[in-house]
């Protein structure tokens, strides 16, 4: 039996997420990705529950849904 890690570097997360270490570091300085950890002065983590809700906050029926959210959306 394996335990996936409670956090996840910033190449596994990227993989999680199916998007480039670039994005996830963009995503990180224009605060649109996930929530991280600061785990020292060059390392940053992220914890594999934030980015499911994250994701989880993202997630459409279609889109439809997505436009009418972002209109309510500042």
């Amino acid at each position: 039996m394996t335990t996936e890690p409670a956090y996840l570097t910033e190449p596994e997360a990227a993989r999680v997420l199916h998007i480039g270490r670039r994005t996830l570091q963009r995503w990180r300085v224009t605060g649109e990705g996930p929530p991280f950890v600061r785990a020292g002065a060059r390392r940053v983590i992220y914890s594999r529950t934030a980015i499911e809700q994250w994701a989880e906050a993202r997630t459409y029926e279609h889109r439809a849904a997505e436009i009418a959210t972002s209109a309510i959306a500042p």
